[in-house]
């Protein structure tokens, strides 16, 4: 092939950002079916109606202020961000009422009261030493902000935090205020509830995520602190509570979207899944029962979340074009910019006949990190192949 003809299919090819139709996108491309967003917003904010409690929707996972208009189609409400990029992205859409829950250090928390002064957010701190709540009287003096600060909770061993019966509770609580802060209330996250797969499983780790919590709290309010704001959840426990009595608000990220991970826990089924990365097929090695396609781990992520579960789906679930499911093939292997499809070990099913330029959508283990591997999201609804909008997101820290 000549040079000017190789120019020519190179410069013919249509452009990702003004693609009308998946046919078009360059691959791969991150899909977001507007449809499953809707229907699973839906039915979390349906649940914290009627368990009593304030949602505040983790953004990390969507890092989009077109999502958080589908959560928030009014004013904007109370979010969650895990990146001081996201809390400044978010409030300068307008977003004042933030919880960064990750624990914070002299910087990060320096970083978040400017961000408060700039644009007017509240942007609430988590932490639980006493060394981080005495770092808050020098960003006090710095900023001219006064902090408001969650003390976290370890409420299942899974990350840090304090267990409710720890006396260090009560010392970080009264340093929070003797460095001129504000201390809001407690915050517990149940990550081992990803690790379970039965319902009365996980309804037994939403009541010891509550129970715990609200133990804290009251151990803070029976020594003169106020602990207004109760804050709990992980996207499994907040779908399998059956009482948050003492709680005030509820907080889930995962959800919008769901994933492979929280299908095989038993939160969701496979067609709630709302985003998937579109690949294209470039090549075949039958004698090996393999299809490459031009997804690999820089596309769909690493993450290989489901390892360890009952079921394991390699680095992503293949379905056709329209998002229908080819049974039993997976991703089963991926290199940077390659992926390999095969039917999963033991299926018995054959490969079906995905020729050279077959276009498929991949389903992500972990939704945040697929996501996270890309620019924007090309928005589609079902099985329509119109792209109805491009919604750009925020990466970085």
């Amino acid at each position: 092939m000549g040079t000017e003809k190789m120019t020519n299919l190179a410069t013919s090819q249509p452009a990702t950002v003004s693609a009308k139709t998946i046919d078009a996108l360059i691959t791969p491309s991150l899909l977001l079916d507007r449809n499953r967003l809707e229907r699973n917003i839906q039915r979390l904010a349906e649940r914290a109606a009627k368990l009593g409690v304030v949602l505040r929707p983790h953004m990390k996972t969507a890092k989009s202020i077109d999502v958080a208009r589908q959560v928030f189609p009014g004013e904007p409400g109370p979010i969650t961000v895990s990146t001081l990029a996201e809390a400044a992205y978010f409030a300068s859409h307008g977003y004042r009422d933030m919880t960064y829950a990750v624990g914070l250090s002299p910087a990060s928390a320096l970083r978040a009261m400017e961000i408060c002064h700039r644009t007017g957010a509240d942007l609430k701190l988590l932490l639980d030493t006493v060394e981080q709540a005495d770092a808050l009287a020098e960003v006090r003096a710095a900023t001219g902000v006064t902090p408001s600060v969650f003390i976290e909770l370890d409420c299942d061993d899974h990350r840090g935090g304090l267990k409710p019966e720890d006396p260090r509770l009560l010392e970080v609580a009264d340093r929070i205020v003797a460095a001129g802060a504000r201390l809001v209330g407690v915050l517990a996250h149940a990550g081992e509830s990803y690790g379970l797969n039965t319902p009365e499983a996980l309804v037994q780790a939403a009541e010891n995520e509550r129970a715990a919590t609200v133990r804290a709290a009251e151990t803070l309010r029976r020594h003169g602190h106020a602990c207004p704001i109760v804050s709990l959840g992980s996207t499994p426990t907040a779908h399998f509570a059956e009482n948050l009595d003492g709680v005030t608000e509820l907080r889930a990220g995962v959800y919008m979207f769901f994933d492979l991970v929280q299908h095989g826990v038993g939160v969701c089924a496979v067609d709630d899944i709302a985003i998937s990365v579109l690949a294209t097929v470039i090549g075949t090695k039958p004698e090996k029962g393999w299809v490459l396609i031009d997804a690999g781990w820089m596309a769909l992520s690493r993450d290989r979340g489901t390892a360890s579960q009952a079921v394991d789906q390699g680095y992503g679930v293949v379905c056709d074009l329209q998002g229908h499911m080819l049974a039993d093939v997976i991703v089963s292997q991926a290199s940077q910019e390659h992926g390999i499809l095969t039917v999963r070990p033991g299926s018995g099913k054959p490969m079906p006949d995905l020729p050279v330029g077959t276009r498929v959508r991949i389903l992500p283990n972990h939704a945040c990190a697929m996501a996270s591997q890309h620019e924007f999201y090309s928005v589609v609804s079902g099985d329509s192949p119109e792209i109805d909008a491009r919604w750009d997101r925020i990466r970085g820290w």
